[in-house]
């Protein structure tokens, strides 16, 4: 991963040292089970944990260089610890594959991972909840098509913001659950020549769940459905952020990310302030996105196994997971610091003399009598020349001059058609179903 883009916390868990540490974990936890069940000497998991309490580095350098010989990282490292270890070290990996350890530690990571990321979601959420609830009543214009719609406040947007990362935050959960599995079932997924009883017990020492049926490798349909889930995070991550990004532009200007003290905008232009922050976070979705193609593309292995998935996930576990680390947490601080123009959002909000209340005439008129179509038309033509004029005409001043409308409406009926607060009446419905 790019360091630029990289977190020390989330990076320490892909570390080549991290990686096998739980290496080490998953294989003593397997031989201490094998000792209790008799099918290795006491003396051989009391030798590995005995020197695992001398809490040794991790000569990474070492195993890579015997790695370069032996052309497979497994036994590398088998062979590393053995010379560290002693005789006993060879009762170690009986009856197991590769793949019981590289998959289990893929889980373990992936786990851990995920746990950052939740508490990851649950300061952006925190966050969003925050600036939603300042903003519950603040009006601002609803925009669909990027076309003035009809009043909205900008506490509505947080607040579909904060239910939208609720529901990535369960579906990470979720997708922590099913990632969090542990095989030790040997070759072809058989428990041959390994008890089950020795997955069980890896799995409750590192917090995971047995794999129903491993061929060899843990069915990489898991593996889909969590980078996946990334992705979908990812994409929630974008949508905030264009938002942002379009609420910055020069002629709308509701609110913009925080402009630091010395910050620069430009090389050239020293008056520009560019919303580069939510624009690094559009980057880091798309990229995060495309991790979780070739992560559905490992789900058809042959057979029992193949490693045509490996280098792919060599790739996307560290990076996926560094990546949306990173954008949650620069959210995160967009949220708590973005700077909202409440006077800008009223201004646009009027900009248009007042075509945002033309649906509530619209539905007066029908009240009154006027067929739907005449309505439309009636409410439409007046429309337009406040759509001509730019705003320099006022709708309700078009409307109250015109016959056919006044025939069916008085002066007092229109005007309470444009009172902004009506627009607001469910605001704390709304909160109450997102927030509590």
């Amino acid at each position: 991963m790019v360091p630029r883009y990289a977190r020390p916390e989330m990076s320490a868990l892909w570390e080549p040292e991290a990686k096998f540490r739980i290496w080490f974990e998953i294989e003593a936890h397997a031989t201490q089970k094998l000792a209790d069940l008799g099918v290795v000497p006491e003396t051989a998991a009391k030798a590995l944990w005995d020197w695992w309490a001398t809490n040794p580095t991790i000569d990474v350098e070492a195993i890579d260089a015997i790695e370069a010989v032996t052309k497979h990282d497994v036994i590398a490292f088998l062979t590393w610890v053995a010379e560290q270890v002693g005789e006993e070290a060879r009762f170690m990996h009986q009856g197991m594959t590769s793949s019981d350890v590289l998959d289990t530690t893929l889980s373990v990571q992936l786990a851990r991972a995920s746990d950052v990321l939740l508490t990851d979601l649950d300061a952006l959420l925190a966050a969003i909840k925050t600036r939603a609830e300042e903003h519950r009543y603040t009006p601002t214009i609803g925009r669909s098509h990027g076309i003035h719609a009809e009043p909205v406040t900008f506490g509505l947007k947080l607040a579909q913001a904060y239910a939208e990362f609720d529901r990535c935050r369960e579906r990470l959960v979720a997708a922590r659950a099913e990632i969090a599995t542990c095989a030790v079932s040997g070759a072809v997924g058989t428990f041959a020549n390994i008890d089950p009883s020795v997955e069980d017990y890896v799995a409750e020492q590192l917090g995971l769940t047995p794999e129903p049926i491993s061929t060899q490798v843990i069915p990489r349909d898991r593996h889909a459905m969590y980078f996946a889930t990334l992705a979908v995070i990812a994409g929630s991550i974008e949508r905030l952020a264009v938002e942002i990004r379009h609420l910055q532009r020069t002629e709308v200007l509701e609110a913009e990310e925080y402009f630091s003290p010395g910050q620069k905008g430009s090389s050239a232009m020293p008056h520009k302030r560019n919303p580069v922050l939510t624009e690094n976070l559009t980057g880091q979705a798309r990229m995060i996105r495309a991790y979780a193609l070739p992560a559905l593309e490992n789900v058809a292995l042959w057979h029992e196994r193949d490693i045509s998935h490996s280098s792919v996930e060599r790739y996307i576990g560290p990076d996926a997971t560094i990546a949306l680390d990173f954008s949650l947490v620069r959210l995160t601080g967009v949220v708590e610091k973005l700077v909202v123009y409440p006077e800008r959002m009223m201004a646009n909000l009027d900009a248009m003399g007042g075509l945002v209340h033309s649906q509530r005439v619209l539905l007066a008129l029908t009240q009154a009598g006027v067929t739907r179509e005449d309505a439309y038309r009636l409410v439409q033509r007046n429309a337009m020349k406040v759509w001509d004029s730019s705003g320099a005409l006022q709708l309700l001043d078009l409307l109250k001059a015109d016959a056919d409308v006044t025939a069916a409406l008085s002066h007092t009926e229109l005007e309470e058609k444009f009172d902004l607060a009506y627009h607001f009446k469910h605001v704390d419905t709304i909160f109450a179903r997102v927030v509590g």
